[in-house]
């Protein structure tokens, strides 16, 4: 099998009703003296054709991304906890899926641990503001390197050095000034509101590349992001990545929380780097 981080999302057709066809009876006239035939009706003007419409930034679509950027930015510190559909491509492709769960402690601009449980992996990640660590809790093994002093910057060393990209990582990217993410939408539109596990959302659909996504933003004064849909359309089977998140706001965390402390079993091992190993550039995925 070879695992992709996106899974397809459902189509609704709706087919139009025939109109029912009417008999029509009728009697045999009688004679009647003949009339001038009625002029030819004019011909309807031609519609012009215009073609498929442009897909466009609506918007209420842009300002509703920027809003709800935003307010992520105004947060310190938060709690979210996730429940995750990823499709697997089969070789003869074939798509199944895989649940699971991940748990986000984040303190801005320098913490973070994140547990992901899967059926497929169990990882625990953490940053301190000094160093990073990718745990494997069912193996015991761990690796850590040294990190810089934002989570933005560590962010980007792990995937330039070691091609790692961290799940939803764009939960800290996207009150990222520098994000270029508006520039390089080729289409976004209000679906509509929807409930999501009890709260009052609007959905909104986005094309970037050849990522379809969707974000289900909070109604009110809290625009967080519920639920989350992405949909790889580079490949045949175009599968998707689902993910539901509920959230803690402004938590208290320990001092020691983002710290790893490795057990008395714990085994290090050396975190492989880009440029020793592959000699290979990665190309990032997004959203």
């Amino acid at each position: 099998m070879r695992p992709l981080p996106f899974v397809a999302c459902c189509v609704l057709s709706v087919a139009a009703a025939a109109l029912p066809s009417l008999a029509l009876a009728q009697a045999t006239p009688p004679p009647a003296t003949p009339k001038p035939a009625a002029a030819p009706a004019a011909a309807p003007a031609a519609t012009p054709d215009t073609g498929p419409a442009t897909p466009t930034v609506e918007p209420e679509a842009r300002q509703a991304l920027e809003r709800m950027s935003a307010y992520l930015g105004t947060l310190s510190s938060f709690e979210i906890k996730t429940q995750t559909t990823v499709d697997i491509v089969t070789e003869i492709g074939q798509r199944v899926q895989i649940d699971g769960s991940a748990h986000y402690k984040v303190r801005r601009p320098n913490g973070f641990v994140i547990d992901v449980v899967t059926d497929m992996k169990t990882r625990s990640f953490f940053y301190d503001g000094k160093s990073f660590t990718v745990f494997s809790p069912k193996h015991d093994y761990y690796a850590t390197v040294p990190a810089p002093d934002t989570i933005l910057k560590t962010l980007d060393v792990l995937w330039d050095q070691f091609g790692l990209a961290l799940p939803l990582e764009d939960l800290f990217r996207w009150n990222d000034t520098k994000s270029r993410r508006a520039e390089d939408l080729s289409s976004g539109f209000l679906v509509g509101p929807a409930t999501i596990d009890g709260v009052l959302t609007n959905q909104y659909a986005f094309r970037q590349g050849e990522v379809d996504w969707s974000v289900w933003i909070e109604q009110g004064d809290r625009p967080l992001p519920r639920k989350l849909l992405i949909v790889d359309r580079s490949q045949a089977e175009q599968p998707a990545y689902v993910a539901r998140l509920a959230w803690t706001l402004n938590p208290t965390f320990p001092a020691d929380t983002f710290t790893f402390k490795a057990g008395p079993g714990a085994k290090p091992i050396r975190m492989s780097t880009l440029e020793t190993d592959t000699g290979s550039t990665p190309t990032r995925s997004t959203p």
